[in-house]
């Protein structure tokens, strides 16, 4: 039933001046580094091959043809076509959506700031996030810390990602979560004790960068030997305060190790039994045709204004969120 009383915005007209001062200082930090700013489709005919985000969808019909678009949830791969075509370095400030759970730190469409950088591998992409946050924190000492995912792992669960035994991490997970003891798939747990363990205990009191995940958690990352000849993908994820603000990869260029990992998100969402969707082919071809050695990595900017802001709740950072939209 329509509530005429939720007209107003839900997030305080100061707190929306602190969000457009927010979006013009990304905008000049990236100016200034001669980075140019592009403006990719919301829709697209294909997707993303990810078993754990679900999409929205929009069907319509052209020329006597039934065709299904997908909102899209980053604007990655439009952005690699982009970097193949010989866009140079870019960034994308705008909206995506997800299928997801409404809550505390969600919205269906929220804001991502997306870049990549021609020549940069996911150390350098580190130190440029570090200075971004010191321009809009104004903090021009501001050091973040970086933790190995194995360190990370041991530091607060006491066991080794990489050696503990599937025994281990489901009774580990069980003590922390009460979940674990019938699930025997590795990155399950691991992703389970991650988020419930790991995160909530990490960059409190200044940002953290996990990175050297391990391989099977590649996804569009390259993949290394690290310094104790364990494979490990080129990644890191950026957590500050309990929150996970940014996702970044040295990206592959391998079209047909993408095509393989693409096929085997396939068949996990198979037998997860969850809908089938039309995969986007257009990245593998541009890959095919070449992608320069560059990193890339999405931030959640409502997430980010929600720390610098000290507020809680993403809708109090939103002009019009989830029922006053």
């Amino acid at each position: 039933m329509y509530d005429a009383s939720l007209w107003q915005p839900s997030a305080d007209l100061s707190i929306l001046q602190k969000r457009a001062q927010l979006l013009k200082a990304i905008r000049a930090f990236f100016d200034t580094r001669d980075v140019m700013e592009v403006d990719t489709q919301c829709l697209s005919l294909g997707s993303i091959t990810d078993p754990h985000i679900e999409v929205l969808t929009s069907k319509t019909r052209s020329q006597g043809q039934d065709l299904t678009y997908y909102l899209q949830t980053s604007p990655e791969f439009a952005m690699k076509r982009l970097l193949c075509a010989g866009s140079g370095s870019i960034y994308q400030l705008g909206k995506v959506f997800r299928a997801e759970e409404i809550g505390r730190r969600h919205s269906i469409e929220f804001t991502m700031l997306e870049w990549y950088r021609v020549g940069f591998d996911h150390w350098q992409l580190m130190d440029e996030i570090q200075d971004l946050l010191s321009v809009l924190l104004e903090d021009a000492s501001l050091t973040c810390e970086r933790l190995s995912y194995q360190m990370a792992f041991l530091r607060h669960t006491g066991l080794d990602p990489f050696a503990a035994t599937l025994f281990q991490l489901q009774k580990c997970a069980h003590e922390h979560t009460e979940y674990g003891l019938q699930e025997n798939d590795r990155d399950t747990l691991l992703e389970l004790l991650f988020s419930s363990v790991v995160e909530p205990a990490i960059g409190k009191y200044v940002p953290c960068f996990v990175h050297s995940y391990p391989a099977s958690q590649a996804a569009l990352a390259k993949t290394h030997l690290d310094e104790k000849g364990q494979l490990v993908a080129a990644r890191f994820e950026l957590y500050w305060q309990g929150m996970e603000l940014a996702n970044g990869y040295h990206e592959l260029t391998d079209a047909k190790e993408q095509a393989r990992r693409f096929a085997e998100d396939k068949t996990t969402r198979q037998e997860m039994r969850l809908a089938n969707r039309q995969f986007d082919e257009r990245l593998i071809t541009a890959l095919g045709n070449g992608l320069p050695d560059c990193a890339g990595v999405a931030l959640g900017v409502d997430r980010l204004l929600m720390l610098l802001c000290h507020k809680s709740h993403i809708a109090e950072v939103l002009p019009f969120a989830h029922a006053r939209a």
